[in-house]
């Protein structure tokens, strides 16, 4: 734990952080360099850094701490072997040339771990990690030998050209039904945020509500909604799922750009590990065959890598990177970090999008393949969306027109649009209800009421004195509470913006006002801020705590002294203490530490039979007694 604790100590502040980090260390009960020495050899946290190492960095670490003549009794040497060393003791194992380059950079790795120390191409590993490793065949989990020689299960089959194709159709369409069913959210969101619950994960009212507009299972949203957060289209803020800036800007993307954007999100998710082991089976199934395969590169820590595959393959198979267990031809190039390339592959499967749509009679819009987003947007801002899928129908209606003249289009806007792309002109009931509407907008006004002192906050006026008697009596209208002030205005003690919603889900000709009676547009619901995260990093503070209490090499050594006598005075242990004494004589008592502190120790002599008190500065070295 010295040589550790001296490391420790003498590594830059950079690195140290670092190391601290690499082994999640948590800052509690550590006061000092050797705490923290003891915490990282403590044998929890170093098989808490064994079970994420993979085969044959194990191997390399194993091998590096068994002596070349251990069955004959031999001692190993404490600067370890070199790296071309361990290279030639794995090949015997292994059966195949094991490069020096190849266990260098492991060494590195152990290195930066703190797990073992590698100095002039020597890897030596500190005592407590190979006695871990010595424990392991009694957990049943493999020695240095089954490490090194131990090959991996045998490889799948290449998939077939049939396969891939099935892989590449049935990837295509998930890839189309997750942005069409995330497009539907972001939409369904700007109108109504859903709430997230306090225990995480949004309630069932919510979920089946999403479920619908989605036009998915129930069991979808969740990942969905998952998704569309790791890529920033909408985001949680003061307890409601919201769109963003992000989201806004997707929504005006091609379908194959959108897509990019979600498997961009999640290849930077992937950990890095699970990045360079999927990367390393492109071409194969993702089913039993790559779990046999991640218990035999990860044997201490099967599980928790198996748990991580799967939810990566999960979301993986949701947005067309995957399918049936294998990865698509666009899923391939994305694992191999080429997100242009997998675009490119995914657009030419995707379907075509079109620019026009057919006008019915009844009021329907059907578009005959996918719609180019702008007008997509445009046609959801004028009618309601009744079905979503390669031929999605939406259907104008009084209070559809109404919504696209409280955001600032007027009759004559609404019918250039659908002159614009309507492949089957605007017939004549469609064009009546655009100019009905528009010429009923505006008859209900809702303004600002609010003045100091009063508790009213906003009104609706109306010339229209039946309209606004109906208004007053409206039962769905009750909770804004409406009391008459005159003739033709009601005021309320509710936000304006309130207000106007419920008039206009109660399908009014309602618009808003500011205070020179000019029609404002106001916006339903404002866009989720997001905010950078500003993490505290613990390791950086355990660090400033470690550098703050060190007082130099002599407190250094005094408390390293300090802490060899505790640990004595704790296991009632008998130790040998060598003291310096004036004239430069060395004087061994043999001692039965009992207590230290103000920088003297106080012990019982074992061969004189008396009790000695004795200065820390005086001790050149401590040897426990067998």
């Amino acid at each position: 734990m010295l040589s550790l604790a001296t490391r420790l100590r003498a590594m830059d502040d950079a690195s140290l952080r670092l190391a601290i980090a690499a082994r999640s260390v948590s800052a509690t009960g550590i006061r000092d360099f050797f705490d923290l020495a003891e915490s990282l050899l403590d044998p929890a946290s170093v098989q808490a850094a064994l079970v994420h190492l993979d085969r044959a960095t194990l191997a390399v670490l194993a091998v590096a701490g068994e002596p070349v003549g251990a069955a004959a009794g031999a001692v190993a040497d404490l600067r370890g072997p070199t790296t071309a060393e361990l290279a030639s003791r794995l090949t015997v194992p292994a059966g195949a040339v094991v490069t020096e380059a190849d266990v260098a950079a492991r060494a590195a790795e152990l290195d930066r771990l703190m797990l073992a120390r590698l100095a002039d191409g020597r890897l030596a590993p500190y005592e407590a990690v190979s006695a871990q490793l010595r424990r392991w065949p009694a957990q049943g989990l493999p020695s240095a030998t089954e490490l090194a020689a131990t090959p991996p299960p045998a490889p799948l089959p290449a998939a077939s050209e049939n396969d891939i194709r099935f892989a590449d159709r049935l990837a295509t369409e998930r890839a189309f039904t997750a942005v069409s069913a995330i497009a539907e959210l972001i939409t369904e969101l700007s109108r109504e945020p859903a709430r997230e619950l306090s225990r995480g994960g949004l309630g069932l009212p919510d979920t089946k509500r999403l479920a619908m507009v989605m036009s998915v299972e129930l069991d979808a949203v969740a990942p969905l909604v998952a998704a569309a957060a790791r890529s920033g289209l909408i985001a949680h803020s003061n307890g409601h799922w919201l769109g963003t800036e992000a989201g806004e800007a997707w929504m005006l993307e091609g379908t194959t750009r959108r897509w990019a954007a979600l498997a961009r999100a999640w290849h930077d998710a992937l950990p890095a590990d699970v990045r360079a082991l999927l990367a390393r089976r492109p071409s194969f199934s993702w089913g039993e065959g790559l779990r046999a395969f991640v218990s035999w590169l990860y044997p201490a820590g099967g599980d928790w890598m198996d748990e991580r595959v799967t939810e990566f393959t999960r979301d993986a198979e949701l947005i067309g990177i995957m399918a049936h267990h294998m990865t698509s031809p666009a899923g391939v190039a994305l694992l191999a970090g080429d997100l242009d390339a997998a675009a490119a592959l995914m657009g030419r499967s995707l379907p075509a999008e079109v620019g026009a749509v057919y006008l019915q009679h009844d009021l329907s819009i059907v578009a005959p393949g996918p719609l180019a987003p702008s007008i997509d947007a445009r046609l959801r801002g004028l009618a309601d969306v009744e079905s979503r899928e390669l031929a999605s129908s939406y259907r104008i209606t009084a209070a559809s027109v109404s919504r696209a003249l409280a955001s600032g289009e007027t009759a004559d806007s609404l019918l250039d649009f659908l002159r614009g792309v309507s492949l089957s002109g605007i017939p004549q009931p469609v064009e009546y209800l655009i100019r009905e509407s528009a010429a009923r907008y505006g008859s209900v006004r809702v303004g600002n009421a609010h003045t100091l002192g009063s508790l009213t906050q906003s009104y609706i006026r109306s010339d229209d004195a039946a309209l606004l008697g109906t208004i007053a009596v409206d039962q769905t209208l009750t909770p804004l509470a409406l009391v008459r002030d005159t003739e033709d205005r009601l005021t309320s003690r509710i936000p304006v913006e309130t207000v106007f919603w419920a008039l206009t889900d109660a399908r009014y000709p309602v618009a808003a006002e500011n205070g020179d009676g000019e029609i404002v547009h106001l916006r339903r619901h404002q866009l989720a801020i997001v905010q950078p995260v500003v993490v505290a990093d613990p390791a950086a503070a355990l660090v400033e705590k470690l550098r703050a209490g060190d007082g130099g090499e002599v407190m250094a050594g005094d408390a390293w002294l300090a802490r060899q006598l505790d640990t004595a005075i704790k296991g009632k242990q008998t130790v040998t203490v060598s003291i310096a004494m004036p004239g430069g004589v060395v004087v061994d008592y043999l001692l039965e530490p009992a207590s230290v502190g103000g920088g003297r120790f106080r012990a019982r002599d074992r061969r004189a039979d008396i009790e000695r008190t004795l200065p820390l500065s005086s001790i050149i070295s401590i040897t426990p007694v067998g």
